[in-house]
């Protein structure tokens, strides 16, 4: 059963992943109204939000885009933060709905900050304790619930991260239609984009429930 789910995931996973740089390279050709960039999108939003403290930068790599709130920068990947296009306006709008969020306290924001330096930890560690459970399973099971139990929290990490990225994304589009950013013949163009984006998510959090269901059949069928 596991390895039904595994290969479901990842097939999943790498149908989300190509469609997500099909939508983005289809939606990069459609220009935005009025020329301004991903930069030009980002500080605008920033501004009609009320929000001066938060800076604008460029950062490399495709698709690298975040919000980084620990020193409040909205970080644009060089193709997003130069470009006049409706996928550029839509991941810096996307962007700086985290900005938005992280000025009003967001609940699920918030709850998934606190939660940051548990998974750092987790995903440095559960790797090797679940190797070192797997292989003294039989005499020292409590190494295997350790391991689990550092790996359950990277995944309830993955289904908080849900509503985070489906609310910015919300916040991103009803912006971007009421300053005028996109109009009715781009608006569901921009939907598209970030809804292909958030996809990626729902298969993350999903694949990373599959391997937890994995390693707690292994720790279950110890007794067997």
């Amino acid at each position: 059963m596991y390895w039904i789910l595994f290969i479901a995931t990842s097939l999943l996973s790498y149908l989300v992943q190509y469609n997500l740089q099909r939508k983005f390279k289809k939606y990069s050709q459609m220009p935005i109204a009025g020329g301004m960039t991903g930069k030009d999108i980002a500080e605008k939003m920033l501004r009609d939000n009320h929000i001066t403290d938060v800076r604008v930068i460029s950062t490399p790599g495709r698709l690298t885009d975040h919000y980084n709130p620990s020193n409040k920068t909205v970080n644009l990947s060089e193709g997003v933060y130069r470009s006049c296009s409706v996928a550029a306006a839509a991941v810096a709008a996307h962007e700086c709905g985290h900005a938005v969020q992280h000025a009003e306290s967001y609940a699920w924001l918030k709850m998934r900050s606190a939660l940051v330096p548990v998974v750092s930890f987790a995903s440095n560690w559960m790797t090797w304790v679940l190797l070192a459970g797997i292989l003294t399973i039989e005499t020292y099971p409590q190494v295997m619930l350790f391991g689990i139990i550092l790996f359950a929290a990277t995944t309830l990490f993955s289904f908080i991260t849900l509503p985070v990225e489906i609310n910015a994304s919300k916040r991103a589009l009803v912006w971007l239609s009421k300053s005028g950013m996109t109009t009715t013949a781009n608006d569901a163009a921009a939907k598209d984009a970030l809804k292909s984006a958030a996809y990626t998510y729902v298969v993350a959090a999903l694949s990373s429930l599959a391997t937890l269901i994995y390693y707690v059949m292994i720790y279950m069928g110890r007794r067997d």
